[in-house]
């Protein structure tokens, strides 16, 4: 499995960003891939997951509202689409997945950095 993001950057405050992930190799269509951020010095939080097969989703109660995954099956693409940025919302943002059922995410990505200025 690979997973490889981009999109990341620089955004004002109230802005919005879609970060993409590039995700390939899976050997099923039972699969979940979901988007995980690390801010600096704080524990990784889980903000949003989609199943592959039936696009099930959800999200934190911290983007929940702000933030919008979905994918492209046939480009085996997830995007996550973030609005009304916070500066509390500046992370590294990693593209993670695990065949389902599961618990945690079994592969991820390197990451992409997302900076919300205030």
């Amino acid at each position: 499995v690979q997973l490889l993001e981009s999109g990341g950057g620089l955004v004002q405050a109230g802005g919005s960003l879609r970060i993409s992930c590039a995700a390939s190799g899976f050997e099923s269509d039972d699969y979940a891939v979901g988007w995980v951020r690390q801010a600096p010095g704080k524990e990784r939080e889980g903000v949003a997951f989609i199943t592959y097969s039936d696009h099930t989703t959800d999200y934190s109660d911290s983007v929940k509202g702000r933030f919008a995954i979905f994918s492209d099956n046939a480009e085996r693409m997830v995007y996550l689409q973030m609005d009304s940025l916070k500066s509390e919302d500046t992370a590294v943002y990693y593209c993670a997945a695990s065949y389902r059922p599961a618990t945690q995410y079994d592969h991820w990505g390197q990451g992409t950095q997302v900076t919300v200025s205030s």
